[in-house]
C-alpha cells in the first residue's frame, strides 16, 4: 500500500481492441503507482482484489482528459475520463466529479514528463466505429480538441527537449491568426481548489481580488497561465496572479519553515549557505509520500562547516506525531513549535527557520488582469537608465508604488501597428527568467513600453561592471537561468531576436 498513490474502484468500458469486441461495462479496482495504473477484479461483496485485469505503463500514456458524458447516460456513467496510450482511450467513469478531479489530478502529475505527451484530443467517445466529437472514421486519427494544458503542465524546468505543435486541422487553417498559442499552464489548479497565498497582492484593477499572506481562497475560475478568479474567506470574488498561491494540501503551507518539493542535497545546500546553528526547515520525506523530514543545520564550537541532521516526523497509531520519545503532538506546527524550544533529543533546538521562499513576491502578468493598455498620468518618471536605437529607457513608478522601467519608443523607428500587435502576444509570456512586460502607452505619442524594473540592469553590464570575481557555481547558475527562459521561448514558439 506504501507505494499507491490512488485506489478507487471504478467502472470501466471495454477497450474494443478488435472490431468484432463487445462493448460493456464493468467495476474494476484501479490502483496508481508511479509506474503504472492497474486495474483488477474486484468482490464488491467482501471488498477484495483478485486477479490483475490489465494495466497501462506510465511512461507510455499520452494525455488523460475529461470526456463529455454519452447522451441519457445512467448515474454511474455520468463522470467519464480518458487515459490515452499507445493502444487508444481506456474510458472510466468515477463515481462523483470531485474523485475524476483528484484522480485527472494526480495522473497529470505522475506523466508530465513523458515525452509523447500529445497536444490535441477527443473530447467524445469512440463508438460505433467513429469519434462523436469530430465524425472521423480513423481511431487513430489527430484529436480535434487542443488541450487546455499543452505538454501535461510540463514545467518551464524541465530539460526534456521541447516538442513543436501539430500542425492545425483544415477547420483551424481557415480561421488562424498569427499568434502563438497560450502559454502553458504550469500550475494544476483547478476550479474548486483551495489554495493559499504565499505572498500579499494588492490589487492593480478594479476586478482584482486583494491576497493576505496565508490566507486561503477557492478557485472559480482558470483564465489563463497566469490569472485565476478566486473567492476569499469573506466571500469577495475577483482576479489573483497564479504565481502568488499554492494549492494547500496538508495545511502547513503557510508556514515559513515548511519547503514544498525539496530534496536532501538541496535542504543540505540551503543549510549550509544559511550557515547557522540550529537552522532547520520542514520538507517532504524522499522516501515515503505523505511523510514529513525536518533537516537541521549543526554548528559546534570552533567547527568552521558544520553539518546536517535530518529527522523523520513518525506517526503513533493514535495518529500523534513526533521526533523524540514521550513527546508526542496532535499536528505537525505543535511539534515544531516545541522544539524550537527544547532540544529533547534532537542535535538542537529549531532555532532558525530557514526558508526557499523568496522574500519578494514574483512579477505578475501585466499590472492587473486583462489589463494591457496603461494611462500614462500613472507613471512617474525618475531617472534616465539608458537609450539606443529605439528610444529612451527610464525608471519610474506606477501608480506612485510599483518599480517599472519605461521605455518611450522613438517616432518612426517602428511599425507602431506592427508593435501594438507583438505587444498583445508578448503580454502572454510569462516566466521567472524573463523580464516582464507590464503594459503599454500607446494612445499618445511617443508609445510607451512599461516593463519589469531589475535593479542591476543588464546582465552583460553587471558581469562587467558589478559582480567581481563570480564563482563557477554562479556562473553556472546564470546559464541555468538563461537557459531555461530561452527554452520557455521556443516552447511558446517564440524568437527572441537580440539573444
Amino acid at each position: 500500500m506504501s507505494n499507491n498513490l490512488l485506489e478507487e474502484v471504478f467502472i470501466k468500458r471495454s477497450q474494443q481492441k478488435k472490431k468484432t469486441s463487445p462493448l460493456n461495462f464493468k467495476e474494476r479496482l484501479f490502483v496508481l503507482t508511479q509506474e503504472k495504473i492497474a486495474y483488477y477484479d474486484y468482490d464488491i461483496e467482501k471488498g477484495k482484489k483478485k486477479g490483475l485485469k490489465g494495466f497501462v505503463d506510465i511512461d507510455k500514456i499520452k494525455c488523460v482528459e475529461i470526456v463529455i458524458p454519452e447522451d441519457h447516460a445512467p448515474p454511474e456513467r455520468l463522470f467519464p475520463f480518458q487515459i490515452v496510450y499507445d493502444e487508444g482511450p481506456l474510458y472510466i467513469f468515477a463515481k462523483t466529479d470531485d474523485i475524476r478531479k483528484q484522480w485527472i489530478h494526480k495522473l497529470k502529475h505522475v506523466v508530465r514528463f513523458n515525452k509523447d505527451l500529445i497536444q490535441k484530443y477527443h473530447p467524445c467517445f469512440w463508438e460505433d466505429g467513429m469519434w462523436k466529437c469530430c465524425q472521423q472514421e480513423v481511431k487513430q486519427a489527430m484529436g480535434c480538441k487542443v488541450l487546455e494544458m499543452r505538454n501535461g503542465g510540463l514545467s518551464a524546468g524541465s530539460r526534456r527537449k521541447s516538442r513543436k505543435p501539430l500542425p492545425p486541422t483544415p477547420e483551424e487553417e481557415k480561421h488562424s491568426i498569427s499568434l502563438p498559442q497560450e502559454p502553458p499552464k504550469q500550475h494544476g489548479f483547478s476550479v474548486g481548489m483551495t489554495v493559499i497565498a504565499e505572498y500579499e497582492y494588492f490589487p492593480m484593477a478594479p476586478q482584482d481580488l486583494e491576497l493576505k499572506k496565508d490566507d486561503e481562497y477557492t478557485i472559480l475560475q482558470i483564465c489563463d497561465a497566469n490569472w485565476l478568479r478566486a473567492r476569499d474567506k469573506n466571500g469577495k470574488e475577483g482576479y489573483i496572479p497564479s504565481n502568488y498561491v499554492t494549492e494547500a494540501l496538508n495545511g502547513l503551507e503557510k508556514f515559513e519553515w515548511y519547503c514544498k518539493n525539496m530534496n536532501r542535497s538541496q535542504a543540505e545546500n540551503l543549510l549550509k549557505n544559511e550557515n547557522k546553528d540550529g537552522g532547520f526547515l520542514v520538507r517532504d520525506s524522499g522516501r515515503y509520500t505523505g511523510k514529513y523530514t525536518v533537516s537541521v543545520f549543526t554548528k559546534g564550537q570552533g567547527d568552521m562547516v558544520g553539518s546536517c541532521r535530518h529527522y523523520n516526523i513518525l506517526t503513533t497509531q493514535q495518529g500523534q506525531f513526533y521526533l523524540a520519545e514521550k513527546h508526542y503532538f496532535g499536528n505537525i506546527p505543535d511539534l515544531i513549535n516545541y522544539h524550537q524550544h527544547n532540544a529533547a533529543g534532537l542535535v538542537s533546538r529549531l532555532k532558525y527557520i530557514v526558508s526557499n521562499r523568496s522574500q519578494n513576491a514574483p512579477s505578475t502578468a501585466g499590472l492587473g488582469y486583462g489589463v494591457w493598455e496603461i494611462d500614462p498620468r500613472q507613471l512617474t518618471f525618475i531617472k534616465e537608465l539608458g537609450n539606443g536605437q529605439f528610444g529612451v529607457v527610464k525608471y519610474g513608478k506606477w501608480q506612485g508604488r510599483h518599480d517599472v522601467a519605461i521605455k518611450m519608443i522613438k517616432e518612426g523607428s517602428m511599425s507602431e501597428d506592427d508593435f501594438i500587435e507583438e505587444a498583445k502576444v508578448m503580454m502572454k509570456l510569462h516566466h521567472e527568467n524573463l523580464v516582464q512586460l507590464y503594459g503599454v502607452c500607446t494612445k499618445q505619442r511617443p508609445i510607451y513600453i512599461v516593463t519589469e524594473f531589475l535593479p542591476n540592469g543588464c546582465l552583460l553590464t553587471y558581469l562587467r561592471e558589478s559582480l567581481r570575481n563570480p564563482s563557477t557555481v554562479q556562473l553556472l547558475e546564470m546559464c541555468k537561468d538563461v537557459s531555461e527562459g530561452m527554452a520557455y521561448l521556443e516552447s511558446q514558439q517564440y524568437l527572441h531576436r537580440d539573444l
